[in-house]
């Protein structure tokens, strides 16, 4: 390996590699001072880039555990985790797990769902256009509902945790319920499921109607419509299926292909 490939290797390690110390003494082996300068410069960009990253997929979770706290993390992420690809826009995903296994946060665990649940917002914000169809839904009324699709809205998801968490993003992001409303109900261990889409080109979540969260989750496995109403017995489809029509969760309705 020549010595250009050689420095090539050393700096990829040492910007990526966790704690730096080897790497670092790597690079000054085969370097000047001046290199050791630029490895500095090039390790402390990359945090940077790791916390702007993270704050704007992760903005609930930024206020949760404080600015200090959220440059930690990154760059710890950063090391346990480092991106894959070009778009920084795409790294991130790995927090979740990452909160989960923190021996540092075990007395906080909801905190990897509010995770979960802000990067699938994330990822509905980037999910490819989806074009509403109100007039197939017209075949509600001459199909059998075992023989129909409903196509949902774009990033559409379900995040089922044992902590309130729609109540949580709720809090921080709308306004509504309360802070104290949430925190009661993390005190109490609420569980909730929460639903993610698109509507229009504004990703949108809200707490799941009982039943909703399964019906979702088959449907999303490309269920039909009736099998889809047979295991979801909780769920008012009277109440629900207009609502979900008028917030786009709902676009529209396809005649299922036959197996």
């Amino acid at each position: 390996m020549s010595d250009l490939a050689a420095q090539q290797q050393d700096l990829l390690r040492a910007l990526l590699d966790w704690p730096p110390y080897d790497a670092t003494k790597l690079i000054a082996a085969r370097a000047s001072n001046t290199w050791a300068r630029g490895l500095k410069a090039y390790q402390t960009n990359g945090h940077m880039l790791a916390q702007r990253t993270l704050l704007a997929a992760y903005p609930v979770l930024a206020q949760l555990l404080g600015e200090e706290s959220l440059a930690d993390l990154a760059r710890a992420l950063w090391h346990a985790h480092p991106p894959l690809r070009g778009d920084l826009a795409l790294w991130g995903e790995d927090l979740s797990d990452y909160l989960a296994q923190s021996s540092q946060l075990q007395d906080e665990p909801y905190l990897a769902d509010v995770a979960r649940a802000e990067w699938a917002l994330h990822c509905c914000a980037t999910a490819a256009d989806a074009v509403a169809d109100p007039a197939s839904l017209n075949l509600l009324t001459t199909e059998d509902p075992d023989h129909l699709v409903l196509r949902l809205a774009s990033g559409c998801s379900v995040v089922s945790s044992p902590w309130p968490v729609a109540s949580i993003l709720g809090a921080h992001v709308n306004g509504t319920p309360s802070l104290a409303h949430a925190g009661t109900e993390l005190r109490a261990g609420v569980a909730q499921e929460v639903v993610v889409w698109r509507q229009g080109l504004r990703p949108q979540f809200r707490q799941a109607l009982p039943g909703e969260a399964g019906l979702l989750e088959f449907l999303m496995a490309d269920g039909s419509m009736g099998q889809a109403l047979d295991r979801s017995p909780d769920l008012d489809f009277a109440q629900w299926f207009p609502q979900a029509v008028a917030s786009q969760l709902i676009l529209g309705a396809l005649i299922r292909a036959p197996f």
